[in-house]
């Protein structure tokens, strides 16, 4: 079992900046490949960003490539969501998730074990 709580969500002007945390519990968290994604109303829920349990390898999508940073501390158990430049489009819950397979992180979320209650990012123009 991995429990995992988001946090640091909230509203922001497009072009600034907001960190996301995920602290997680329950289960060795170096050894645990962990992913952001977000959720839009009306939309289905997509990949942002992957980190390997090392942090050596992270993943991004296309649309936040070069604005976001994702990052781990496993001396806290936390995995962060650096958002800068921020855009409208970026709006959504961010949710984060753990995926315990061998070989991880995916990109898809079905392939992601445990998920975070989520936090609520919203960007005005």
């Amino acid at each position: 079992q991995v429990q995992l709580v988001e946090s640091g969500g909230g509203l922001v002007q497009a072009g600034g900046s907001l960190r996301l945390s995920c602290a997680a519990s329950g289960r060795t968290f170096s050894s645990i490949a962990m992913g952001w994604f977000r959720q839009a109303p009306g939309k289905e829920r997509e990949f942002v960003a992957a980190i390997r349990w090392s942090g050596a390898s992270t993943y991004y999508a296309d649309s936040v490539k070069g604005r976001f940073t994702i990052s781990r501390d496993n001396a806290k158990n936390t995995v962060y969501l650096q958002m800068n430049s921020l855009k409208p489009e970026d709006t959504g819950v961010y949710y984060c998730a753990a995926d315990l397979k061998y070989g991880g992180p995916s990109r898809s979320p079905y392939e992601y074990d445990y998920w975070g209650q989520g936090t609520q990012v919203t960007v005005s123009s």
